[in-house]
Order: C-alpha cells, then sequence, then structure tokens
C-alpha cells in the first residue's frame, strides 16, 4: 500500500518503521524543518549535545522506547546517569529519588503518616486493577487512603502543578497509579540529545525507503468515494494514498479531516488538555550549589514556574562549551499570560526567583535564552476516562488516528509514543 503519515514525532517514525519493514511505500509529512516532534531540540554553535525544547528523559522501565533504539541498533548511545531529584518544603529543597528519601521526607513526621504513605506506594506500585481506580478522582481517593496531611504534602501539589486549579480535582486515580507504577528514579538520555536520536531514526528510515518531507504541512484530507484512495491537500498541490495515519493533536486531526462523523469529530473535540512553556537558559556558572538536577515545586510555595530543571547536573556542561543548561517550566492553560508574554517578559518575571536556589544568582550570569511553548502539552483524564478514548481506527475506513491522547492510562512521554505508533501500524496492517 502507499501510506501517508502525518507528523514526524516518535510516534509517526516508529508507525514509519513497522510499515516500511512489512513493504508498503511510506511517505512521512512534518510541518515543521525537523523530525522530533515534542521530543525535538535546538543546538548552539559550540556544542557537542542538543538540548530539548521540552525538556525530557527516558525511565529505565520505557521498554517500548528502548526496544525500539536496540532494533535500530542504537543502544550503545543509550546513557543512564544519576542525578538528583530534590522536592521543596517549608523554604529547603529535600532529595526525593527514592523510595527511602521519600519515607524520609521531613514534611510527613514520624508516625502513621509515613506509614500510609509507604503503603499507599506500595499498592499502586504492585496493582494493575487501573480501570477500577478510573472511577475515582485523584482528589478523593488520596483523601481518603492516604490521609489529609499525605495528601496535601505529597500529591495534591503534583496534581495542582500538572493540571491547574481549573482540572486537579477532576483528574482521575489511574493516571495516578501510572505514574508510580511504570517510572523508576533511574533516568536515562541519548548521546547528543533527542535530537540526535530522532535524527539518526530519520537516516534509518531514509535508508529503509522511507521518504519524510519536512515543511511540508498537510492542511485537510479526504478520502475519494469513487477510488477508495485519501486526497491530500499539502503547499505543493494534491497527493495520495491508500491509507494514512495522522499523528498530531486531536484538535488538529478534527480540523485537517473536517468529513469525520460527528461522534468522532466531537469526541476529539471534547477532549481536555493542558498547554506547556519551557524558558531555558545559558548560564555563565552552576545555579544549583548542591549539584541537584530536578526541583519540584508546589504552586502553592509562589513560584511563577512549576519545575527547574539543571540539565547540566544531569549531563556534563562540557557538551555544551562549558555552559550551565537551566529549564523553567510550567503547564497551563492555553489561555494563561504565559502564552503571550515574550521571552524577555518571562525571563523577567522569572529571574527574581532564581534566587531562592542560590542567593548570588544575577542576570548577568545568562548567556542567552530560548522560550517554546505549545497548548497540546498534558492530556487530561477526567473520570472513567477510558470511555472517551479515540479510536485508533476512525470511521472513515483506511484513516487512522494516533496521539498521546490516546496512550491512557499511561502519561504521555516517547515511550508510549512509539508504543501507540507501533500499535496503530499493527492495526493498518490488519494484525
Amino acid at each position: 500500500m502507499k501510506i501517508a503519515i502525518i507528523g514526524a514525532g516518535y510516534g509517526g517514525m516508529s508507525a514509519a518503521w513497522d510499515l516500511r519493514k512489512a513493504g508498503h511505500e511510506v511517505t512521512i509529512y512534518e510541518a515543521a524543518d525537523y523530525v522530533g516532534g515534542l521530543a525535538s531540540g535546538f543546538k548552539e554553535p559550540g556544542w557537542k549535545w542538543s538540548v530539548e525544547k521540552f525538556y525530557h528523559h527516558w525511565f529505565a522501565s520505557d521498554s517500548h522506547m528502548l526496544g525500539l533504539i536496540d532494533e535500530l541498533g542504537l543502544s550503545d548511545q543509550v546513557l543512564f546517569p544519576r542525578p538528583f531529584t530534590v522536592m521543596y518544603h517549608e523554604g529547603k529543597f529535600y532529595p526525593l529519588d527514592s523510595i527511602v528519601k521519600a519515607i524520609l521526607f521531613p514534611g510527613l513526621g514520624w508516625g502513621i503518616n509515613k506509614i500510609r504513605f509507604g503503603l499507599v506506594g506500595l499498592y499502586l506500585r504492585l496493582t494493575t486493577n487501573w480501570r477500577e481506580l478510573e472511577k475515582y478522582t485523584v482528589d478523593e481517593w488520596m483523601r481518603k487512603w492516604c490521609g489529609e496531611t499525605v495528601y496535601k504534602l505529597m500529591w495534591e501539589p503534583l496534581v495542582i502543578g500538572k493540571f491547574g486549579e481549573k482540572y486537579y480535582k477532576q483528574v482521575n486515580m489511574a493516571w495516578m497509579w501510572a505514574r508510580l507504577h511504570a517510572r523508576t528514579t533511574r533516568l536515562g538520555t541519548f548521546q547528543g540529545g533527542f535530537q540526535a536520536f530522532a535524527d539518526q531514526f530519520a537516516e534509518k528510515l531514509a535508508a529503509a525507503g522511507v521518504t519524510i518531507k519536512l515543511s511540508a504541512p498537510v492542511t485537510q484530507i479526504e478520502r475519494n468515494t469513487g477510488s477508495g484512495a485519501f486526497s491530500l491537500t499539502t503547499a505543493d498541490g494534491l497527493e495520495s494514498a491508500d491509507q494514512v495515519l495522522v499523528t498530531l493533536s486531536p484538535g488538529v486531526a478534527a480540523k485537517m479531516v473536517p468529513s469525520l462523523p460527528k461522534d468522532y469529530l466531537e469526541g476529539l473535540l471534547r477532549l481536555k488538555s493542558m498547554g506547556a512553556v519551557v524558558l531555558t537558559l545559558s548560564l555563565k556558572q552552576q545555579l544549583s550549589r548542591e549539584g541537584y538536577y530536578w526541583y519540584n515545586i508546589p504552586k502553592s510555595a509562589g513560584f511563577p514556574f512549576l519545575a527547574v530543571v539543571e540539565h547540566t547536573n544531569y549531563v556534563s556542561p562540557e557538551n555544551f562549551g562549558g555552559e550551565h543548561i537551566v529549564y523553567l517550566g510550567d503547564y497551563i492553560e492555553p489561555e494563561h499570560e504565559y502564552f503571550q508574554l515574550s521571552k524577555e517578559e518571562l525571563l523577567e518575571k522569572f529571574a527574581p526567583s532564581l534566587k531562592k536556589f542560590n542567593p548570588n544568582f544575577d542576570l548577568s550570569w545568562v548567556n542567552k535564552s530560548w522560550l517554546y511553548r505549545t497548548t497540546y502539552g498534558q492530556p487530561v483524564p477526567l473520570v472513567n476516562h477510558s470511555q472517551n478514548i479515540p479510536a485508533i481506527e476512525t470511521p472513515i475506513e483506511g484513516l487512522y488516528f494516533a496521539s498521546m491522547s490516546q496512550v491512557y492510562p499511561w502519561d504521555r512521554g516517547t515511550n508510549f509514543a512509539v508504543e501507540i505508533g507501533r500499535k496503530a501500524a499493527r492495526l493498518m496492517m490488519g494484525n
């Protein structure tokens, strides 16, 4: 078959890999001038590595991602440094990168709270019954089983940080289960950065015979009733395909295929999501004097961002010409003012808080800054969300849709992008 894939993110490229191996003629259409999607990166002169636009890492349990890398013969370039993750409590940061350190977290005290925290964490790591958990919100389930103190200290800040005041009480417990059940404290990356992996993946696809068209947005997809083939409207005119896989956000997919039946179309548009804003700084010197990598910050602490991630406390600053790379990130609603503020305005808003991480910080430390934003950064899973997941096989025969909105109950990430992309490929091949 002649197959068109819309989007050169990890999901689209993974589907292309399997479809091409099965002998199909595959073309990937990508609106940007690079591959990698939300996991893409940028690189400055003098840098050996790229820096991700939206901070990324892999977990040791990411079997789909690591399995694909192994298939591609690139496993020798996967690295698992051991960074330090910390959590804010009463003006200080405490290590939180292992179960033992989490239990020793001083905010929990030394009584029943630590026991409840430990037992609930153990249960969520061991149970596989997520469908029962999705009937409840994180808010109600955690309050009941962890208790008010543990919930408000440990879990509520995480859910508010991810989903904001608007959604945090509506997110279902299966989402929390997935985070605790599947993730590890070991964090992995790729030599040269995620963009280096995406570029090598694209080279492997091209060598296998996949056509990748960059700067090639598709604006509309229509099924030809006579021939059964699809017409794709591109900047270069109409192109045809026997099957089409769309790997973009639900909202973009809905606009691209207006002929989708009403029920499926409305289902796409009903899905909720949070946006993401990341301001990345190159600093002349290290921000964290303790060498911490990831700072978890509750919104209630009054910081203007959710997380501070000092990338060069994870991989060496030597990879970036001796510069120290720091991410300042937040999940926000698409209507938030951060989507309107300029890079300079956001830096002015964020900079004063950096003195809380290092009292000596000064704006003169900043070499350069970069700002990346997306309105589709974190799907919002509501109660009984499994009933709202769009089918990969759309009602239009030959048209398929695969995005991070369908990896539920798992949280978004490159591992599950690979899984959903390969699942779509199997369906397209009738497997």
